[in-house]
């Protein structure tokens, strides 16, 4: 499934991601997916929301540096080898993975997020 994901662009410095999440709350903006990473001078914040025009409205609003992209949401099962095979499907098609970050605790199945070089393509090709 296709869904549009914020990308926030963070000062490491503490009380930065605090802020965000209050800007959202403030906007009734709710979070669904969040990853996180950080270097020596800045953090990237991607969020997916239920709402990103409000969302990444809100955060420009507030002086935060946020910029919306297409990401694809797959659904894969819990067995050895089957993020592999998804992401040889990718390769098969020349489809670059930007990056991917995803959740499995429980239940049959996981939840990866992947921003690729042609979404609207990955979706095709991942929508079965």
């Amino acid at each position: 499934m296709l869904s549009k994901q914020i990308s926030v662009f963070l000062e490491n410095r503490g009380g930065r991601l605090n802020q965000v999440l209050s800007v959202l709350k403030r906007a009734n903006v709710n979070i669904m997916s969040l990853s996180l990473a950080d270097t020596s001078d800045y953090g990237l914040l991607r969020i997916i929301v239920d709402d990103s025009e409000k969302g990444s409205k809100a955060l420009s609003d507030n002086g935060f540096s946020a910029k919306v992209s297409l990401v694809t949401i797959v659904s894969i099962s819990h067995h050895v080898g089957s993020l592999s095979e998804l992401v040889n499907k990718l390769a098969e098609h020349e489809i670059n993975v930007e990056y991917m970050y995803g959740l499995s605790l429980y239940g049959e199945n996981a939840s990866v997020v992947i921003k690729t070089s042609d979404p609207d393509l990955t979706e095709k090709i991942l929508g079965d």
